[in-house]
């Protein structure tokens, strides 16, 4: 079978900095290929090059499909037969699935006129390649996380005048999936790789490596590290390759010496939204507090809606010296509550610097009237730089869209943690980010929570609910339905209690 995807020395600098080196991949036709890499290693700017995004260096060569690909040129890879999804999908939620499928190729018309039917038609059949079967003129705002995903995924495969689809770019796409839905779209991978498409797929999560892939290849630093087959690796082994050493699962630390803190922090009452139905909190400073729930629980929506990126219909927040109603992020700053999205386009400003993103929450330190202190701000950008491990590390007064989305991630969640906030919630924390980077992050949330801050979390990842959390709040239906203390928190524990009955009096 001729190969999907082999590049041959591919490298690219953007100014005096080389970010990739003289890359070597192949795809297999029939095969899934991982591309694994910590943040800023240079795997999106190797996707960037093969859609045609970014122009390599003179000397490299790419083919596709047995077809020479012409690099720096957009659509030129489209037209051998690659596609790419990436995490964020480009789809319009309040279009039809069938509209979203035509988007960038159209609908059938004669005499100037859409073929509805015909396109229905297909449509159906082009969602039956990914073992998704609902109907095509359901809006895509009614679909799952996973059916949103699986629509993206049909759009990219479908088939087109121009030839079949022989290379599929799967960048980060189950990155805010729980395991439920990761296993739905691992199913219809196989199902793409069978009909002999070869994927290259991008992750940090690592288990998805071992029960998917057939290939890895590390990048480390721009350059290939390893490329290795993966049976016979196992998540230990994968996270060896990533950093060159063991990284310690992430965990609780021992509160320090003394009385731990145990005063309120913030408490919420009667939050409602379309998607909650009266949520109740308590949160006290220096601890932990998981949020857990299933897609369409209320999980997903609860801390946003407290801080107001959704508007509620009702609720409060209160807390030592404060009583607000919640959906006011002014008056949610002005309390010391701050909030970090799971979407990093509200999280930060990408035409901005990464050191202005970072001091954009509070500016006193780095502002003497009527300037800013450029010198002041930079220094301490690099200090956080440094505590987070963003790459590459001397880069402050880059524009952050150039960063790579974990680094993009720390950025945004240093800015907050910079002001020291009295509550801080924080939606997927460790979303696209790899797992030296995550294991560092965790200790900076349990480094805060230690100095008296209260830390919220919501996350689709179980096992990084328990090993983070002292508690583990569990919403089913768009209230709390149960609380996994710090005696009884277990991944099994904390499944079993996301699938359980639904909730008497809710519609």
């Amino acid at each position: 079978m001729t190969a999907s995807l082999v590049a041959n020395g591919v490298s690219k600098t953007f100014g005096t900095s080389k970010v990739l080196v003289d890359i070597d991949l192949t795809v297999d036709g029939g095969s899934v290929h991982a591309l694994l890499g910590q943040n800023g290693s240079g795997k999106s700017t190797f996707i960037k090059i093969l859609s045609g995004y970014h122009r390599p260096d003179p000397g490299g060569e790419v083919r596709v499909g047995g077809r020479e690909l012409h690099l720096g040129t957009v659509g030129a890879a489209h037209a051998l037969g690659a596609r790419f999804v990436h995490q964020e999908l480009g789809l319009v939620d309040s279009l039809s699935i069938t509209d979203n499928l035509a988007l960038g190729s159209g609908f059938p018309v004669r005499y100037g006129t859409i073929m509805r039917a015909s396109f229905d038609a297909s449509a159906t059949e082009d969602l039956a390649v990914v073992g998704l079967d609902v109907n095509p003129q359901m809006p895509v705002e009614r679909l799952s996380p996973a059916e949103r995903m699986l629509v993206a995924m049909a759009r990219a495969l479908r088939a087109e005048k121009a030839g079949p689809v022989t290379l599929l770019v799967l960048d980060e796409v189950t990155a805010a999936l729980a395991k439920r839905e990761v296993e739905r779209v691992m199913t219809a991978i196989k199902t793409v790789t069978a009909r002999g498409v070869g994927v290259l797929y991008v992750t940090h999560r690592l288990q998805e490596v071992i029960d998917l892939a057939d290939e890895v290849t590390v990048l480390r630093d721009g350059h290939r590290d390893t490329q290795a087959k993966v049976s016979g690796l196992d998540k230990a082994s994968l996270v060896r390759l990533l950093v060159g050493h063991e990284v310690a699962e992430p965990g609780r630390q021992p509160p320090p010496v003394g009385p731990r803190i145990e005063s309120e922090a913030m408490t919420v009452r009667g939050l409602k939204s379309p998607s909650l139905h009266g949520v109740d909190l308590q949160i006290r400073a220096g601890e932990v507090v998981g949020i857990a729930g299933l897609m369409g629980s209320g999980r997903e929506d609860l801390l946003g809606t407290i801080f107001g990126v959704q508007r509620p219909s009702a609720g409060s927040v209160a807390g030592p010296g404060f009583s607000i109603c919640a959906g006011k992020p002014r008056e949610c700053l002005a309390a010391g509550i701050a909030y970090v999205s799971h979407s990093r386009q509200l999280s930060t400003a990408g035409s901005l610097t990464a050191r202005e993103n970072l001091t954009l929450g509070d500016l006193s330190a780095v502002w003497r009237p009527p300037l800013l202190r450029h010198k002041r701000e930079r220094a301490e950008t690099l200090v956080w730089f440094r505590k987070l491990g963003v790459s590459p590390g001397d880069a402050v007064d880059r524009p952050l869209w150039t960063f790579s989305g974990g680094n993009q991630q720390k950025i945004a969640i240093a800015r907050w943690l910079r002001c020291r906030p009295r509550v801080l919630l924080i939606d997927e924390p460790s979303q696209g980010v790899d797992a030296e980077a995550r294991a560092g992050l965790h200790d900076l949330l349990l480094g805060a929570a230690r100095e008296g801050a209260a830390v919220v979390t919501s996350s689709s990842d179980v096992e990084e609910l328990v090993g983070l959390c002292d508690r583990v709040l569990v919403m089913r239906d768009g209230r709390v339905a149960a609380e996994v203390t710090e005696r009884e928190r277990t991944t099994e524990r904390v499944t079993s209690l996301l699938h359980g009955p639904r909730l008497a009096g809710v519609s």
